[in-house]
């Protein structure tokens, strides 16, 4: 089964990075919604983002979402550990009892690889922070709609009429 819980705290992070770019308020209901997700589980990513300080809310009249510190100083490692704990990527197979060559030393073997490709992708999640993701979202959006897309206004962010 796909584990998509850190694509989509992803998405929720730079949706409310960009929110706090653009000057517009975000909600819980307004990244449920733009992410086709159900606010339960929404609700539920918030939870851990809140807890290791990348997301804050405030609630009452004019509440919502913001950065809980500067962009800049959020990792995409943070943002994945905060979700996922560092869960492994790669997983080995059950043990096959030793029939040959290979599954008689299987197991050491995917360990290294499995452990050389882990390191590889949090040092890459560890080296890309917040604000150039944000800075590159924009300029991936500029190119977007030089090409002839919507232009989309913040406070409609989320409703896509292409």
């Amino acid at each position: 089964m796909i584990d998509l819980r850190f694509s989509t705290a992803f998405q929720m992070v730079l949706s409310v990075a960009l929110a706090d770019h653009d000057g517009f308020r975000c909600t819980s209901k307004m990244l449920a919604d733009g992410l086709g997700a159900n606010p339960s589980f929404v609700r539920q990513l918030l939870v851990p983002l809140g807890r290791d300080g990348i997301i804050a809310a405030s609630i009452g009249k004019g509440g919502g979402l913001h950065l809980a510190r500067a962009a800049a100083s959020i990792t995409l490692r943070e943002i994945y550990a905060s979700i996922t704990g560092e869960k492994r990527f790669l997983h080995a197979r059950p043990s096959a009892p030793p029939r040959c060559r290979v599954s008689a030393n299987i197991e050491p073997l995917f360990e290294k690889v499995a452990a050389d490709a882990d390191k590889a992708l949090l040092e890459s999640l560890q080296r890309r922070n917040v604000a150039e993701v944000l800075s590159e979202l924009l300029r991936l959006d500029k190119v977007r709609v030089a090409r002839g897309g919507a232009k989309i206004v913040p406070e409609r962010e989320y409703i896509l009429e292409e």
